[in-house]
């Protein structure tokens, strides 16, 4: 395992330590380790980090969308609305940090969502705006209602969501139902373009859906489900290679798919991931959702797992071109092994639980791999069959050919621009298997982050993550250090409660693509 030098004073061999107790659990017959108990150090160390980016944020940033922590600066590429704090408001609060909830809270209410002179992504803002408020909302009126020490300004947290959504459900007006993902306020209109692609028209069902339940205001529901109904029944067939994996580019106008390119990857990726997070959010409801999951899981299984020629026992998914495969993924795609694990544990099948961990091992080593202990953005492979002419697959270049020897990937993107997923799937994995060293794993890599990408005022993304102290910084921290890696980090280590993944063995709450946990609407399952 790799190990990073900390700048926090915790002691990692100390750390490390935690006690097993073996009881039986609910998904299965047989007893396993159930750690799912605090590990206070680890966790205490977490809230530190999430303080300190916080503390910068607060102070060289608040109100704008993301720090620049080198330079103590800030940017406002999510449209000046203050998305970190947003962002950082659901894990403010599983943290339980009074203090900034509170200050959080006196924002809200503040962002004037009627006015933007910026580009507005549908989807971003989606994920993150409303994401951030729903998760807010749901947590404050829930098992967190003692942290809210202003009752008004929770029920201003609805409002809010329901304003925000108000001003962009302009986007589903066209003609087929399929949203427009690039919009302008005042006047109210859209970029312009004639197509959008998978992810940004399949992750936004989950808040458009819980904005219509808390609100009673069952438009949001539908728009949102009659955008997504086009990405259940897809055509032209020729769009789906394989049952249930299907092209990334959906044509606004008509409804159908414009290619057969794609995989769990950016631009694809939380598709896949709200169709079985649909269901967990109500099992009567989005059955057919569960289904289309099923067949996409079961296609990738059989077609698009792969095996480096160097290391054959790892397990990564291949991107595909109709039914070519390209032997390419990335740090986003590194979220599927939890999918996986998600599915099984819901669906009670342990066939997808195995393949997810798979997974979960081989990006693991993309980690364990690199100088700094951090993943790289994307990467590539080769397996035994593949053809060295082959220009989609091609070799690695000979500066990296001993490195694709022993780790079984070569880098195409050295950055790190803080993102979460390799942590995520750690966490599912985990909540499923209790088993000690997926802990490990997030310890490991959240030392990493923590040592190389912390730097003047907050955390800043790095250059080269196969190089000594990452190569560099850029002057960046993305909201979502907040939402996702932080939060991940650490309810890996925090004890048991209503919104974790297998909470009693059952999922009381669900996490949209930004970590934010929503009230489930149906039987927890």
């Amino acid at each position: 395992m790799y190990f990073s030098q900390s700048i926090l004073a915790v002691p990692v061999l100390a750390l490390l330590a935690s006690n097993v107790v073996a009881i039986p659990h609910r998904r299965d017959t047989q007893s396993r380790p159930d750690n799912h108990t605090l590990n206070r150090e680890r966790a205490d160390a977490v809230k530190e980090a999430f303080t300190f980016a916080w503390d910068g944020y607060h102070k060289y940033a608040m109100g704008h969308d993301e720090l620049h922590p080198v330079s103590n600066g800030y940017g406002d590429s999510r449209n000046g609305w203050g998305a970190s704090a947003v962002d950082a408001f659901s894990t403010a609060l599983v943290m339980q940090i009074p203090e900034i909830v509170d200050t959080i809270l006196e924002y809200i209410p503040t962002i004037n969502f009627d006015e933007t002179a910026d580009e507005i992504s549908l989807f971003e803002t989606t994920i993150r705006y409303l994401g951030g408020l729903l998760s807010g909302y749901d947590l404050l009126k829930g098992p967190l209602s003692n942290l809210a020490s202003n009752a008004t300004a929770v029920e201003a947290i609805l409002a809010q969501a329901e304003r925000l959504g108000s001003n962009l459900a302009f986007a589903f007006d066209t003609e087929s139902g399929v949203p427009t993902n690039s919009l302008y306020f005042n006047p109210s209109r859209t970029g312009g373009g004639t197509t959008n692609g998978l992810a940004t028209t399949g992750t936004l069902v989950l808040e458009w859906t819980r904005l219509g339940d808390l609100t009673g205001n069952k438009t949001f529901s539908k728009l949102s489900q009659k955008g997504e109904s086009y990405l259940l029944a897809p055509k032209p067939a020729s769009s789906e290679p394989w049952p249930g994996l299907v092209g990334m580019n959906i044509n606004i106008k008509t409804g159908q798919f414009e290619d057969a390119f794609g995989g769990w990857v950016g631009g694809a990726d939380s598709f896949y991931e709200y169709l079985i997070k649909m269901y967990v959010y109500d099992t009567t409801r989005f059955e057919s959702y569960k289904d289309r999951w099923v067949a996409a899981a079961d296609s990738s299984i059989a077609q698009l797992a792969s095996h480096p020629s160097s290391r054959p026992e790892l397990t990564f998914m291949a991107m595909y071109d109709g039914k070519k495969l390209i032997y390419q993924s990335q740090h986003l795609a590194c979220f599927d092994g939890g999918s996986f694990i998600l599915g099984g544990l819901v669906l009670k099948e342990q066939k997808y639980i195995d393949f997810g961990i798979a997974l979960v091992d081989g990006c693991e080593d993309t980690y364990s791999s690199t100088v700094t202990g951090i993943g790289p953005e994307s990467f590539r492979w080769v397996t035994k069959d593949t053809d060295p002419k082959d220009s989609r697959n091609p070799q690695p270049p000979a500066d990296q050919a001993d490195f694709f020897a022993k780790s079984g990937f070569f880098i195409t993107d050295s950055s790190y621009v803080l993102r979460p997923e390799v942590i995520e799937s750690f966490y599912y994995a985990y909540r499923a298997t209790g088993d000690q060293k997926y802990r490990d794993w997030a310890w490991n890599a959240f030392v990493a982050i923590n040592s190389t990408a912390r730097t003047g005022s907050g955390f800043a993304e790095l250059k080269n993550v196969n190089a000594p102290k990452g190569g560099g910084f850029n002057d960046f921290q993305d909201s979502f250090l907040f939402a996702e890696v932080l939060k991940y980090s650490y309810l890996i280590h925090s004890p048991d409660n209503v919104w974790q993944v297998e909470h009693n063995g059952v999922n009381q709450f669900v996490f949209n693509t930004e970590a934010h946990p929503f009230k489930v609407a149906g039987p927890p399952i």
